[in-house]
Parts: C-alpha cells; structure tokens; sequence
C-alpha cells in the first residue's frame, strides 16, 4: 500500500511540475514579430503581382510578320490541329475518331469575329473546348490567331490573286 501511494505521490509531483514548466515557456503574442525578423514582416507582394481574382489584361496583337505566322503555324500544328485539322475545316484526326467536329473557321460567323475572338477562345475554351491557357503563350495565342486569319485568306484564294512571277511555281 505504501508503495502505491508513493508512485501516485511522485506521478502527481511530476504532473505538476509539467503543468508549471508549460504555463511560464516562452511563447509570442499575437501580431509580434518573431525573434530575428524585419519591421516590414510579413513580406508584402511585389507591385507587379496580380491577384488570382483580378481579370488579366491581354496583350495587344503583335504586327503580323513572315515569323509571327511561322510560329503560329507552328502551335496551331500542335495544339489545334488535331481537332481543327491542318487547314481549319475542323476535320482533325480526333474528330475522325468519334469525337465533336468544330466549326470550320470559313463560315461566314468565324469570318466576321475580331482577331480577340480566336485569342478569348484560346484564353477561355467555348463550348466542348476546354482552355489553353496553361498550353500556349499568350504571344503564341496571338501567333495562332494570325494564322488562323492566313488560312482563312487562303481558303478563298485563287491563282489570280497570286503575283504573277509566282504563279509558275503553282502550276
């Protein structure tokens, strides 16, 4: 019996001496700055930071240059071609297997849209079309949209239209 008493005596001298050494550490209070830090913590967001939720201005359309269109022929051959298919007419290889054919961008609605209209898209998706905003640049959105309005010129083209010191190396 004596032995019990005395485990319970040292087990509550123990808890208690806990109880003092939590209550009396060390601690911060709160808005105080940690121990080695600056007047300005916490760090505030660079001026040229923009929120998640504040609506991005996108960049104005680049003049249309012999490289802008490359480029744009280029991403357009990655990113939209397999459902748009290479000249527009939204006969890519995943509509050939089953999936929604997109509009051509002949029809006379694709036409008449602002060269924005095919950047938005890009930005944005429409429709069954998702965004590619995380898969193209926004220069390269610009490039894409230029060469979508090339493919539209040369959809309604005819040998006339071509120079003649270059309409030999057509025929």
């Amino acid at each position: 019996m004596k032995r019990r008493s005395a485990i319970a005596l040292v087990g509550l001298t123990l808890a208690l001496a806990a109880c003092d050494n939590m209550a009396n550490q060390a601690r911060r209070n709160p808005y105080e700055l940690p121990y080695g830090s600056q007047e300005n913590w916490p760090v505030m967001p660079l001026a040229t930071a923009v929120a998640r939720d504040e609506p991005l201005k996108p960049p104005s359309p680049p003049p249309v240059t012999m490289a802008l269109l490359e480029r744009g022929r280029q991403r357009f051959d990655i990113n939209c071609s397999p459902c748009h298919g290479r000249l527009g007419e939204g006969d890519g290889m995943i509509v050939q297997r089953g999936f929604p054919r997109p509009p051509s961008y002949n029809i006379d609605r694709l036409r008449n849209v602002p060269s924005q209209h095919f950047y938005d898209v890009i930005t944005h998706g429409y429709g069954i079309m998702y965004s590619y905003a995380d898969r193209v640049e926004p220069t390269d959105r610009w490039a894409v949209a230029a060469y979508i309005r090339a493919l539209q010129a040369s959809a309604s083209a005819s040998l006339a239209d071509v120079p003649p010191d270059k309409q030999k190396a057509l025929q």
